[in-house]
């Protein structure tokens, strides 16, 4: 049925229940898993900066966050290996977070997303947005959604 889910993480404790659900689901499901964590670019700050400043602030942007990334997906990798299930993983700097991860599952060949969501009510969405309702909104792949 399913082959291939795509799970989106950030190394949260959402994320790590995400991992183990995943690995549960797909182990029953004899699918393979795809890692995915979708780092935010380095955010333009204002006022007048050397050049040799801006590259200096984005290498250091970009080694932080694949080091987190890296962290997260090794964690969740070995997660899956222990449990037999195939696991691939991969990071990017995005601008959009719910944008990559439909993008993701797409370029990747998943047939299905998993995601957690918060469950912030109403009042927190309007605060913060949900990415997982941009992902249902913006996909035709099944979302899969633990709360």
């Amino acid at each position: 049925m399913y082959k291939r889910i795509l799970v989106p993480v950030d190394g949260s404790e959402l994320s790590d229940r995400a991992i183990q659900a995943s690995v549960e689901l797909a182990k029953q499901l004899g699918a393979a898993i795809t890692g995915f964590v979708a780092e935010p670019l380095l955010p333009v700050r204002p006022g007048p900066r050397s050049r040799a400043w801006v590259e200096e602030e984005a290498q250091e942007h970009d080694a932080v966050t694949e080091a987190h990334a890296k962290d997260v997906l090794s964690r969740f990798e070995a997660c899956a290996r222990e449990a037999g299930v195939e696991f691939e993983g991969y990071h990017d700097q995005v601008p959009r977070v719910d944008r990559a991860i439909i993008e993701a599952a797409e370029s990747r060949g998943c047939d299905m997303i998993l995601m957690v969501t918060h469950g912030r009510g109403a009042f927190g969405e309007f605060l913060f947005g949900s990415q997982t309702k941009a992902v249902l909104a913006g996909s035709k792949l099944p979302l899969l959604v633990l709360h």
